[in-house]
């Protein structure tokens, strides 16, 4: 709703960011990533996560900052390998850690949405097969009865898995992150393994958590896949093709169950049928595909330079692909919440006009109903972004690695009086991201004059 030169987002709208255990609490020796950063040339930029962020120890006065940013919400993993670090054996330490961790947010107003697997496996159960062996299903439920018996009183939002296409495309098809596999099959078993752990997440904690109303989801990386050239019909198969296999296939199968191609030949899983409440939402880019000869293993297409900006980290910075990813989705029938949004920028200079530009899209979403309960920007702070090491800088808040002294950049300010105000002003528009006011139909009509001019009620 517009107001006073306003865009104003929905009263519950949880507005937060988020982070992943290895990537902020420093030390986490006991999983998988921990040991494959010590291998030479694994890391791009021969960094290691080491003390990272040292969250584990500061995380009361990062939540400080967080509260102090007026976030009412924020998405945070639990680390398997601490709670579990031996098959069978918990950690009370870390358990009772963790149970302090969710007391502190709740204690600052703050929503906890907790992951229960961003990535990182215990080093037993990767000495065990890891996910290529099914055994890993019974594990991670096993641990997940756990949390949920331990936290069930103080989390109602839950995400089981984050990205697991992801995990299983960098993982198992292109060997760039642990275990370093290169085959499809695996990818794909991979994958099966997940969503029949996440079925068994999800009912577990409907039937233990003791706090009503429990909202159970997956965190999913999308992207947008447009033809380099529309005209020619195979670019536009490719990018079609690109849609189905990373972006539907998976949430097809956790609204009926079946398991289909590439990943299964239509097997039903009845644990997995039904077994998302929301759809998580992961966006950052999208990418613009088409012939290449010289790739046959991804059935001659690939992707290409993109068009518009681009981050640090190399992604086109396109803003549209939020509306258009939500109208691909309203069809499913779920409600959505933005699990991440985010930009890699080392000066600050993109991300004001990166996240009002989201936001915008985002709140034209929200406007033609499409239910988009909340938005989490990726991340809170500064962080050890798993492959890229620690040069790919996507925080609200500035981390110096080597004192840990924490600075809120203009961008996490600027998010602050977003979350205060639970919207967009105009002003914000018109310094951050003018070109915004050029698209008239991004904007409602009692923002703008009869030609399109910017309103000047004040307030705005």
């Amino acid at each position: 709703m517009a107001a006073s030169g306003e865009l104003l987002f929905p009263r519950s709208f949880l507005w937060g960011t988020a982070a992943a255990a290895h990537q902020v609490e420093g030390y986490n020796t006991n999983n998988d990533w921990w040991d494959w950063e010590q291998r030479p040339g694994r890391i791009r930029d021969g960094s290691r996560s080491g003390v990272a962020c040292d969250h584990y120890r500061r995380f009361r006065d990062d939540f400080d900052l967080l509260a102090g940013l007026h976030q009412n919400s924020h998405r945070l993993s639990i680390e398997w390998s601490r709670i579990e670090p031996r098959p069978g054996e918990y950690d009370r330490e870390a358990i009772g850690h963790y149970r302090e961790v969710l007391e502190a947010l709740r204690d600052r107003g703050i929503e906890p949405l907790v992951t229960l697997h961003h990535f990182t496996n215990p080093a037993w159960l990767v000495r065990r097969g890891g996910w290529e062996d099914p055994a890993a299903v019974d594990a991670f439920a096993r641990y997940v009865r756990l949390v949920v018996r331990e936290y069930g009183d103080l989390v109602s939002q839950w995400v089981t898995v984050n990205e697991p296409l992801v995990y299983a495309q960098l993982g198992y098809f292109e060997g760039l992150w642990p275990p370093g596999r290169r085959s499809l099959r695996l990818a794909g078993r991979v994958i099966r393994h997940l969503l029949m752990a996440h079925g068994r997440a999800y009912h577990l904690i409907h039937e233990l958590s003791p706090r009503s109303g429990n909202q159970v989801g997956v965190a999913h990386h999308v992207r947008v896949f447009d033809p380099y050239r529309p005209g020619l019909p195979f670019d536009r198969w490719l990018a079609a093709l690109g849609t189905y296999l990373f972006n539907r296939c998976l949430l097809l199968t956790l609204l009926d169950g079946k398991l289909r191609f590439p990943f299964g030949r239509g097997q039903y899983l009845p644990e997995v049928a039904g077994s998302t409440d929301f759809l998580g939402l992961n966006y950052y880019t999208r990418d613009t595909v088409g012939f290449q000869p010289r790739q046959p293993r991804l059935l001659f297409g690939g992707a290409f330079p993109a068009r518009g900006e681009r981050s640090l980290a190399g992604w086109e910075i396109y803003p549209e692909g939020m509306y258009r990813l939500l109208k691909f989705l309203q069809p499913l029938g779920r409600p959505v919440v933005i699990t991440e949004n985010g930009v890699a920028d080392e000066s600050d200079e993109l991300r004001p006009r990166f996240l009002l530009n989201h936001l915008v899209q985002l709140y034209r979403a929200i406007g033609e109903g499409i239910p988009v309960r909340g938005y989490f920007h990726w991340s809170s702070m500064d962080n050890f972004e798993w492959a890229d090491g620690l040069r790919l800088r996507f925080g609200l808040i500035h981390v110096d690695f080597e004192t840990q002294k924490r600075t809120v950049k203009p961008s996490g300010w600027l998010y602050s009086d977003v979350c205060a105000r639970g919207g967009i002003s105009v002003k914000q528009i018109q310094r951050y991201a003018p070109e915004v006011l050029k698209a008239g139909h991004l904007l409602p009509k009692p923002l703008l004059g009869p030609e399109g001019a910017l309103s000047t009620e004040p307030g705005a």
